[in-house]
């Protein structure tokens, strides 16, 4: 029968996704976000905090930089990147879990580092980022239980192959290097702190020969031979803190000579314990990271790569100050790359023409990066800083001026009766070449035009009716209101001619309003004339953006922009026709035929047919 997580043998219960031993999944509660504060100032800056019983837990930067994560226990211990000291990637305990810190270092990835680790952790652990340029983003996830469920019971001794916080332990190996990972070591004394003599009566086993009944052991004083210490065992390790166990053997008590162990009692022989050995410090030795990425996708460039300096202490590598390793030289940090050569910028063609045909406009030159295969490849390719100019400014000269309007605006200033409706009008330069040079004039424009919603039904002493909407959604408008002389009798209002009432002082029936800036509208002028005076012309007018200070502006709906274009005179054109103009010969067919309608003679006889093949033919008649 297996054992559940709650250590009863037959127990089915297994531990959920958030750590509890026989959860159903559904009290646990994801948290999650982004850290994109900006900072200022070099060096740790903590991120987010993981509180304990956290599960899947995931910490992983938005992309690529140069910038590290860091992670270190409440208490203060380091577990990754702590000290100002760079870990390689690999996996690391903290927290009662198996964190896996990953930092990406291929060319083409743009992936940034991540913290991984299944949890549940069993202490408050804190995230840290150790800033050197801007903060692309941290985000940050993991597990915990919902409110009022009882946290996860962490084992605190297991077996091997147990499983530890719903995780299945890693197989123990003969080296025990399990053991010294999980526990503090201080490099310079050799002490680890927290351990205990570890028992292995397994490992010397007695050699009592089977199918024998032993002998009746004497009393101890009596005894002629007993078990000595002969020696140790080699050290597992050179340096850096190994371990070694005593070696015993059954030798005769007065002369110690050696014999065989079935002489002894086995009962009494000791139990060898593990001791230290090699306790100092292996030899330091520099520890080279891989290259960057080249800092230019074409030319010379610099890479760079991580040098640390390493010691091996109790099978486990510790990053220790460079001095330690001066004894050797220290590889090169820095190094220079060319992946290509560079391609150069190319002038395709010259200046167009500008823009506008009076006042200031813009002219356009076509400059592409061309590599040094001469194909067309992208500007980021070229050296930006060297890029020619492909636009620049024009001065055409002075342009004429025109009025330029807005619509007029939708609302009645008055909802029954007379009222008003309003529009903008504001003189400005304008482009269009058809228009007459010369300024706006004196014609200005109206700003208002009548507008009337019908009749207005019968009010109420002098009365006042309520305001009307402005008659402008934006702007400077007005607002009007009914203004009455009435006069009450029972239940009823009788309307009176406003001479009635003349005696009293009359309340305006009209104020300006302002509901808000309106921001940027289009203006456009009058349009010009039509090209043509029959069979299709067009007319043309400039239109503006303009802010609420009748400054240029691309605030504007493109959707509402006015026509600046529009075909008129569509009509056929149709000749004049002039009654004394006629045929007075039956066979003017022949005169046309024959050319002869450029003679005066025979335009005048045949005066109809040589003029509707004139009107066909432009140039077709002339003068001999």
């Amino acid at each position: 029968q297996s054992i559940g997580c709650d250590d009863y043998l037959g127990s089915d219960k297994v531990i959920d996704k958030c750590g509890i031993c026989g959860g159903d999944n559904t009290a646990c509660k994801v948290v999650s976000g982004v850290f994109k504060h900006t900072l200022t100032n070099l060096g740790y800056h903590k991120i987010v905090e993981i509180p304990e019983g956290a599960t899947k837990i995931n910490i992983t930067e938005m992309s690529k930089s140069n910038n590290y994560l860091a992670l270190r226990s409440r208490s203060g211990r380091s577990i990754i990147n702590g000290n100002w000291a760079i870990d390689r990637p690999g996996r690391y305990e903290g927290g009662g879990t198996m964190f896996t810190y990953r930092r990406p270092n291929e060319i083409s990835s743009t992936a940034g580092e991540s913290f991984l680790a299944d949890g549940p952790t069993n202490e408050v652990l804190d995230v840290y980022m150790i800033h050197q340029q801007p903060n692309p983003g941290i985000h940050y996830e993991y597990i915990i239980p919902g409110d009022n469920v009882i946290s996860p019971q962490l084992i605190a001794h297991r077996r091997p192959g147990e499983p530890l916080n719903g995780q299945l332990g890693m197989p123990e190996s003969t080296s025990h290097e399990d053991e010294d990972l999980h526990r503090e070591t201080d490099i310079l004394t050799g002490q680890a702190a927290g351990t205990f003599p570890v028992i292995q009566p397994a490992r010397f086993p007695s050699h009592q020969p089977e199918n024998q009944v032993p002998a009746m052991q004497p009393p101890r004083q009596n005894r002629e031979h007993n078990w000595k210490q002969v020696g140790k065992t080699e050290c597992t390790t050179t340096c850096g803190k190994g371990s070694q166990y005593p070696i015993f053997h059954c030798v005769n008590r007065i002369t110690h000579e050696e014999v065989p162990e079935g002489y002894c009692d086995s009962s009494t022989k000791p139990i060898p314990e593990e001791e230290a050995c090699n306790l100092f410090p292996c030899p330091a030795f520099w520890d080279i990271g891989e290259w960057s990425e080249c800092s230019k996708t074409c030319g010379l460039g610099m890479q760079h790569r991580q040098i640390l300096c390493r010691q091996i202490y109790a099978n486990r590598t510790l990053t220790v100050q460079q001095y330690r390793c001066q004894h050797l030289e220290k590889p090169d940090t820095t190094s220079t790359c060319q992946l290509k050569i560079c391609s150069e910028w190319q002038i395709r063609t010259e200046w167009t023409s500008c823009s506008v045909p009076c006042g200031v406009g813009q002219r356009t030159r076509d400059v592409k990066c061309v590599s040094n295969l001469g194909d067309i490849v992208d500007d980021e390719e070229c050296n930006m800083k060297l890029r020619p100019n492909d636009i620049e400014n024009c001065d055409m000269g002075p342009c004429a001026k025109s009025w330029f309007l807005t619509e007029w605006s939708d609302r009645c200033s008055a909802e029954c009766g007379d009222g008003i409706r309003t529009r903008s009008v504001v003189c400005m330069t304008n482009h269009v070449s058809s228009l007459p040079l010369e300024g706006c004039g004196n014609n200005r424009p109206s700003e208002t035009t009548p507008c009337n919603n019908g009749p207005c039904a019968g009010k109420v002493e002098w009365f006042a009716g309520g305001w009307t909407q402005c008659s402008t959604e934006c702007g400077s408008g007005t607002q009007q209101r009914e203004v009455i002389c009435v006069r009450k009798t029972e239940g009823n209002f009788d309307v009176l001619n406003p001479y009635e009432c003349s005696f009293l002082e009359k309340p305006p029936s009209q104020q300006s309003c302002y509901l808000k800036p309106c921001g940027s509208k289009w203006f456009h002028t009058e349009w010009s004339t039509c090209s043509k005076s029959c069979e299709g012309g067009f007319r043309v007018r400039e239109v503006r953006c303009l802010s609420d200070d009748m400054a240029a502006s691309t605030q504007c709906d493109p959707q509402l922009k006015p026509e600046e274009k529009e075909p008129c005179n569509t009509q056929d054109c149709v000749p004049e026709i002039d009654e004394n103009c006629k045929d007075k010969y039956y066979n003017c067919n022949v005169v046309v035929q024959a050319r002869l309608c450029v003679y005066t003679y025979y335009k005048t006889a045949c005066c109809a047919s040589c003029t509707r093949v004139a009107n066909r033919q432009p140039g077709f008649l002339g003068r001999r």
